[in-house]
């Protein structure tokens, strides 16, 4: 799963209809939005621990890192305050948003009475591609340490 495929998704969604798109539409650029950040972050994670395109690497270890990300996980050690700090600014800011977007998620795939508007759609759609770039462009240490973060549990 490709995260610009899903932002390009996200933007086709919310101009299916020029003046007002559907709300199932809206919805859907929502999730599909935050499923850029959330496979961009198993992406990274795969490539950081395993080896990315053209290292030679084990395609099925590849896949067990990229499959090991978890939600709940993720979004916990996004909001873990002890550790989060020491963090640049990028990855922060795509935490941060990682966690807002999750709930935005949620609430767009679960919640009967969410009304999302297509100008708040849209800055998240924006927001997504502004924080996407920042963490792809975080040095590489700091990627790995998130990745670490994000997939295994702190031991003291």
């Amino acid at each position: 799963m490709l995260p610009d495929d899903l932002i390009r998704t996200a933007k086709d969604l919310v101009a299916s209809n020029r003046s007002k798109p559907r709300h199932a539409n809206l919805r859907r650029a929502i999730s599909s939005a935050y499923y850029a950040l959330f496979h961009e972050l198993a992406r990274s994670c795969a490539d950081l621990l395993i080896g990315g395109p053209g290292a030679k690497r084990s395609r099925p270890a590849w896949n067990q890192v990229y499959r090991a990300l978890e939600h709940g996980t993720a979004k916990n050690a996004c909001l873990n305050g002890t550790v989060m700090p020491a963090f640049p600014r990028s990855i922060r800011n795509f935490a941060d948003l990682f966690v807002q977007m999750q709930i935005k998620r949620h609430a767009a795939d679960y919640d009967p009475d969410a009304k999302p508007y297509k100008s708040a759609v849209l800055g998240d759609i924006a927001a997504v591609e502004t924080v996407l770039a920042g963490f792809r462009a975080a040095p590489v240490k700091h990627r790995q340490a998130f990745a670490a973060l994000v997939l295994f549990k702190i031991r003291p």
